[in-house]
């Protein structure tokens, strides 16, 4: 049975107030995707091939989709230095800005693979890449869908990065604020 549903906040027993996870598609194969994400995950795929990943040989891949139609690619580059390494996530949205940098980010899909193998593995952005593409957000001022395998390899279409960290430290907290309130 194919699994195509909008989760509701009762999927996971969240309380009324956490809605944000409503707006999460969820499906079980990946023909099930809508056309724009399968070709999207399939240019991830595409990049992570180039992928420099001598010591986790765990090759990942990231297409962003720009509102012009472009899209522009990345893949991780790991580092002896692990610090010094770049997630794919990253490295699609850095190169966005430096030659798109008017183009809107709409969509980016991220996949992953060992080196030896064709089969895509479950992959879902870390913190600091989900915090960079909230930052894209605010400064695009529009949403950008991520799309990427859980690990009961479902693949996910969140509607948003804000979506993927509900309590987020965003330009909007380094605002000034004239009235100050003591906890």
């Amino acid at each position: 049975m194919v699994l195509n549903r909008i989760l509701s906040r009762n999927f996971y027993n969240l309380p009324n107030s956490h809605s944000s996870m409503k707006n999460f598609i969820l499906v079980d194969h990946f023909e099930d995707l809508d056309a724009e994400s399968k070709y999207l995950a399939h240019k991830a795929k595409e990049a992570s091939t180039h992928a420099y990943a001598p010591y986790s040989k765990f090759m990942v891949g990231a297409a962003a989709l720009l509102e012009n139609g472009k899209v522009v690619t990345g893949c991780n580059q790991e580092n002896a230095a692990y610090p010094s390494g770049m997630c794919a996530e990253r490295v699609a949205l850095f190169a966005v800005t430096s030659q798109y940098p008017d183009q809107i980010i709409t969509k980016i899909a991220v996949v992953a693979k060992r080196k030896s193998s064709k089969e895509l593995l479950p992959a879902t952005s870390c913190g600091p890449c989900r915090q960079v593409m909230l930052e894209f957000e605010a400064r695009q001022q529009s949403s950008i869908q991520i799309v990427m395998q859980n690990k009961d390899h479902q693949w996910v279409v969140a509607p948003s990065a804000e979506s993927l960290l509900p309590f987020s430290f965003s330009p909007a907290n380094l605002e000034h604020h004239d009235d100050t309130h003591a906890g």
